[in-house]
């Protein structure tokens, strides 16, 4: 497509004019890849969803497990769909609100086929097992880098340099939370990717600086404002341009935005540690996150009304408009999100709710009510647009609507249900103080029929969704043979005069000068000085966001008492970490906890409840944040290894009813031994004390996990009647150099450390590593008064992470 460059006209009126045109090719271009990646993310869900209550849908394939699919259609929706979504929502108005063509096209496709690589890059490396196991940041290193470069280097720099070069004077509403998703995001994808990399041709894997309480409260000021500022203040910006334009109104209130803005761009980041209560994290903590978070519910509403009363005058075109039946549907379902967060996080709700399905609805009701809305919404106001050319079918944009409301209702009702019954059986005890549903399995086949209507769900909004690609396709078809591109004439911004503001006069009357003060403040006439100074704009942003973002977390990093070490609490041995990788890479994570809160019914069930000090070698720490198996805090020693290996052969021979799916590759594929060396090094880097494996002796770290594996494989044959490992198909392995011995080691490693005797503490120079043998741990005990002492002095360099 050809384009014209900017030049000038003749003065008029003593001012330049400047001639440009918008690059609506790239707007085109992230509205395509919005739609294609939305109809695969979808896809990988509705696998995932099936995978619920037929585990064994994966056919044995390990690439489609559901622990390591999980992730990619997180990715996939959040990145991919919504992510595109929002790239082309920011090109197209940003170049209307600024008067000037994006910066530099150059910019603009590096940053579309950067993405675009990236996506490609998640989706062969998640189902492979190559992940950092960080809820919404699993990618690893190299694609880490690659996203602080597209987003910062290509696409932060192309928006703010056109900013910068603008002809409007004032920034509109949108370009303020467009501000801030850049800045924040960037923020967040930077620290909480601090990590140390192995380098190996063979092997990408990294573990991050942070670990256990510091890891997790890390993560979650990450996994929080990934929503906050990347499911949300984009989608505000695109409320607050594309829904007026949509209805030909003005928005309902310009001071209730300004409000809107700043209270939810300084609360916002705050809330996180709401994921984290009833865990390891510190109380004050907790209860901060919980008071900001329910904070958070009036500027949340604030912009959910301001977005749906700016549609007064104009509700009659609601019902023939599908454009404004899609935002109306997604505005209210980010108040409706909007209002469940805050009621989530408050602690007595989050007993109940947390690592449920009810986490699960909330999540998806946010992202395909108000994000899905929100973008079929855009598009199908685009669309005409960009492709010049008419809707190819306002009874298909309806048919889409309607079947994708029935969908999201269909799938989120059943879910809501279906957590607060594994809440309530979870949590029930008899007269007597038993568990009134002692097996886990018991609330898993609870809930199947659940799972059945959340497919069926899943299934009409893809249905939808193909309906609107469908009727995007059609439209396409049908464009012009070729795009007219209009020139637009506006005067250079340094040609524009510059209005200074000044306050307004108060039409109060019988007050104090006080109050007409207050008056005059509250009117906002000073926001106006800002909105014509980016940089000023950007740098208020941010300071909004760093202030609130230290307040919180250096607390938890410099203050000794909140993370209390354990005497007995030692690092992995190289098999265990080894193993821990495994646990990492097959996403076992997805499905279990290792946090057993601090209540009757969890210790209970799982036994003591989980302190601080137990995670302080946990790079990345494993709590958790949903149930599909049980909590795995206390694994240790509860069984035999024969039981564990069978039990990855086929759950459902040692569990009847389980739904976790098979891992028959396990006991067949060789584990890497070679990069054990290197997965220690990096720990010693990290101030993971292995004094044995210092400078050349690393080596022998090799040597002792091959001999750790043998012991493993020599007792499961023993367990196992003396006959070796026979998988389902009658083939005999040696498990001595699989990679289940590994996962079997650490499996029964987990949770031993707090049960160990103090007063046997390892001799000195011997393996500070080496635990005892998982077949003699110590019973778990029922009190206080049996857990090993924590220290609250902080421990030598290296205990504490």
């Amino acid at each position: 497509m050809s384009e014209v460059a900017v030049v000038a006209s003749p003065p008029q009126g003593g001012r330049t004019l400047e001639r440009f045109s918008y690059d609506d090719a790239i707007v085109r271009m992230f509205v395509a890849a919005t739609l294609i990646w939305g109809l695969v993310g979808f896809s990988v869900g509705m696998l995932l969803a099936l995978q619920l209550p037929f585990p064994t849908l994966n056919g044995g394939i390990e690439w489609i497990t559901f622990g390591r699919l999980r992730p990619l259609h997180t990715n996939a929706v959040i990145f991919a769909f919504a992510g595109n979504g929002i790239f082309a929502a920011i090109y197209y108005s940003t170049q209307r609100l600024c008067k000037a063509r994006m910066f530099n096209d150059t910019l603009s496709r590096l940053h579309f086929w950067g993405w675009q690589a990236i996506i490609v890059s998640a989706a062969l490396t998640l189902p492979f097992g190559i992940t950092q196991s960080k809820e919404y940041a699993e990618l690893e290193w190299p694609i880490d880098i690659a996203i602080a470069v597209v987003w910062a280097g290509f696409f932060g720099v192309n928006f703010f340099m056109t900013l910068v070069k603008r002809r409007e004077r004032h920034m509109y509403v949108a370009l303020w939370f467009y501000i801030a998703t850049i800045i924040t995001v960037a923020v967040l994808h930077i620290f909480n990717n601090l990590w140390v990399p192995i380098l190996s041709p063979t092997l990408i894997k990294s573990y991050p600086i942070y670990a256990g309480v510091q890891d997790a409260m890390m993560q979650w000021w990450y996994g929080h404002n990934a929503v906050a500022f990347f499911l949300t203040t984009p989608f505000l910006g695109l409320m607050y341009y594309f829904l007026p334009k949509a209805a030909e109104r003005p928005v309902f209130s310009y001071r209730l935005s300004i409000i809107h803005f700043w209270s939810l761009v300084f609360i916002y980041i705050w809330a996180g540690p709401h994921h984290l209560h009833y865990s390891a994290v510190p109380e004050w903590a907790q209860t901060l996150g919980m008071v900001f978070s329910l904070m958070l519910w009036m500027p949340s509403w604030g912009g959910m009304i301001n977005g749906l009363l700016t549609l007064r005058g104009a509700w009659h075109k609601v019902t023939t408009d599908p454009v404004l039946k899609f935002f109306v549907v997604g505005i209210t379902f980010y108040g409706m999100s909007t209002f469940e967060g805050p009621l989530l996080s408050i602690k007595a709700v989050n007993a109940l709710s947390h690592y449920t399905d009810w986490t699960i609805a909330h999540v998806h009701a946010g992202a395909l009510g108000w994000n899905g809305f929100m973008v079929f919404g855009m598009c199908y106001w685009l669309a005409p647009r960009i492709f010049q050319t008419k809707l190819y079918s306002t009874a298909l944009a309806e048919t889409h609507f309607w079947i994708a409301t029935i969908g999201i209702l269909v799938y989120v009702v059943p879910l809501y249900v279906a957590g607060i019954l594994q809440g309530l059986m979870w949590g029930t005890m008899t007269p007597t103080g038993q568990l009134a549903y002692p097996d886990f399995v018991e609330t898993t086949q609870a809930i199947i029929p659940m799972y059945y209507l959340r497919a069926i769900g899943g299934s009409l909004y893809i249905v939808a969704a193909m309906i609107g690609c469908f009727n995007f396709y059609k439209t396409w078809q049908s464009r012009p043979a070729v795009y007219d591109v209009p020139v637009y004439e506006a005067p250079a911004l340094k040609d524009v005069a510059i209005v200074e503001e000044s306050a307004p006069e108060s039409t109060l009357t019988g007050v104090t000068d006080t109050g007409m003060a207050l008056d005059v403040f509250s009117k906002m006439w000073w926001h106006r000085a800002w909105e014509r100074m980016p940089i000023k704009f950007t740098v208020l942003t941010t300071i909004a966001v760093a202030s609130a973002s230290l307040l919180e977390l250096v607390p938890t990093f410099v203050i000794r008492s909140n993370v209390s070490t354990i005497s007995t609490v030692t690092p992995y041995t190289p098999l265990e970490l080894a193993g821990r990788d495994l646990f990492v890479s097959e996403g076992c994570y997805n499905c279990h906890s290792q946090m057993i809160r601090p209540t009757v019914a969890e210790t209970k069930r799982y036994g003591e409840f989980s302190k601080a000090g137990e995670s302080v070698y946990d790079h990345p720490f494993q709590w958790g944040s949903r149930r599909i198996g049980p909590d795995l805090a206390r694994e240790g020693g509860k069984q035999s290894h024969q039981w564990h290996v069978l039990h990855f052969r086929n759950p459902s021979d040692l569990n009847q009813g389980s739904i976790m799916p098979a891992y028959p590759w396990l006991m067949r594929k060789e584990l890497d031994f070679e990069s054990v060396p290197l997965r220690i090094a990096a720990m010693q880097t990290l101030g993971v004390p292995y004094p044995q494996y210092e400078g050349l002796a690393r080596d022998q770290a090799k040597a002792d996990a091959e001999k750790q594996a043998a012991e493993i494989a020599a007792a499961f044959v023993e367990q196992n009647g003396g006959q070796p490992y026979v998988d389902l198909k009658g083939r005999q392995y040696d498990l001595a150099d699989k990679q289940v011995v590994a996962l079997v080691a650490f499996l029964q490693r987990v949770g031993t450390d707090l049960f160990k005797n103090p007063d046997a503490s390892v001799e000195e120079g011997a393996d500070p590593a080496a635990a005892p043998p998982v077949d003699i741990v110590t019973p778990h005990p029922e009190t206080e008064a049996d857990v090993a002492p924590e220290r609250t002095a902080m421990a030598p360099t290296g205990d504490q992470s």
